[in-house]
């Protein structure tokens, strides 16, 4: 299945609000030793390909996401992106389902004509070592027809999942499996998940009912009713006084991508020895914590972004025996990127929004 010489592709040529995705040809990648060719078939949207357009992970940035999107000009800010500076102009797309059509090395033929995910978090000094780079935040991604990855980071599904169902998972479980993974969450756990509606909040539920946890999650009320049916023990009001609902000492772990003005208070919720492990700040990257509350409790402070070895393949492994569920909330074509991305940021939705090339 040669690809045509050109293809489609959201380009987000600077940092900047919307006006920066441009949606245009561009050459098909060629591949180097090691890399295969994907048709990518469908492409979750997630927080941060938001977030690394307009520069939010700089040192400089001290509000929310939502806060971010709606100022009206943006200085260009060269700490932006996740670990250096952003490569613009940069096709975006963490979460990637695709066909393979070509191989450079001989020896991944037999991948060709294979359907994938691909692995966005890559350790490539082995995972030993923790610095890593991201697919559509330090090399092309997945909003277009085609991406090219090493051959190593994709990983064959057997599934009858859809492909849009496929590419809800990527970036949401792989994320929310590390940090079970790193906080070590076990049967006997109860588990708080905040943020619970969004694609790592509900990933983190399924994962922690998976290893048979309590979970309890906080969310907006709208939302409460779909994370029952995911089998949540007690849902919160995100508006809820959580220290006086939950009292002290009363989970083992909380699972946080959200942060803001209450990430202190999560401190007092855990146990002895609790584990709070953190994975973003889209409610505000600024914190106040009372210090005596984390040391003379023993509480483990975890922060996630490299991906452990375990936890990509267990992600599949969970795909292939039915163990999760997809959470799509809508499609959009891959044109439509600025409506899709415009609609996330209301935050009115349950479930990922998936772009089709």
């Amino acid at each position: 299945m040669k690809p045509h010489q050109t293809m489609k592709a959201v380009i987000t040529i600077e940092q900047g609000g919307l006006d920066k995705l441009v949606y245009q040809d561009m050459p098909v990648p060629e591949l180097a030793a090691g890399e295969v060719l994907i048709k990518v078939l469908a492409a979750g949207v997630n927080n941060t390909e938001i977030n690394t357009r307009m520069g939010w992970y700089s040192g400089n940035v001290n509000t929310s996401t939502n806060e971010m999107a709606n100022q009206s000009d943006f200085n260009p800010l060269s700490d932006g992106g996740w670990s250096h500076e952003t490569p613009f102009p940069l096709i975006q797309g963490t979460d990637c389902c695709g066909i393979v059509v070509e191989a450079a090395n001989s020896t991944d033929k037999p991948l060709i004509g294979q359907r994938v995910l691909v692995r966005p978090c890559m350790r490539t000094n082995g995972f030993d070592d923790f610095n890593h780079i991201w697919m559509a935040s330090d090399f092309d991604g997945a909003f277009a027809e085609y991406v090219k990855v090493p051959a190593r980071e994709i990983f064959p599904v057997q599934t009858q999942w859809s492909d849009v169902e496929l590419a809800s998972i990527p970036c949401a479980f792989g994320t929310a499996e590390n940090m079970l993974h790193r906080a070590d969450v076990r049967h006997s756990d109860t588990v708080l998940v905040m943020g619970a509606s969004g694609g790592v909040g509900s990933a983190a539920i399924q994962l922690a009912k998976r290893r048979g946890a309590r979970v309890f999650a906080v969310a907006s009320k709208r939302n409460h009713e779909a994370l029952q049916t995911l089998g949540v023990d007690n849902v919160l009001d995100r508006n809820a006084d959580l220290l006086h609902t939950l009292g002290e000492n009363s989970v083992d772990a909380v699972i946080d991508n959200v942060a803001g003005e209450t990430f202190g208070q999560q401190l007092a919720i855990l146990k002895r020895g609790g584990r709070l492990v953190t994975s973003g700040a889209v409610a505000g990257p600024m914190v106040s914590i009372d210090l005596r509350k984390l040391y003379l409790k023993d509480i483990s402070l975890i922060g996630t972004t490299a991906w452990d070895e375990p936890v990509f393949p267990n992600i599949i492994r969970y795909i292939e025996k039915n163990e999760i569920r997809p959470l799509v909330a809508k499609t959009f074509p891959l044109a439509q990127i600025a409506q899709a991305q415009t609609e996330f940021l209301q935050r009115q939705h349950f479930g990922k929004f998936v772009l089709i090339p």
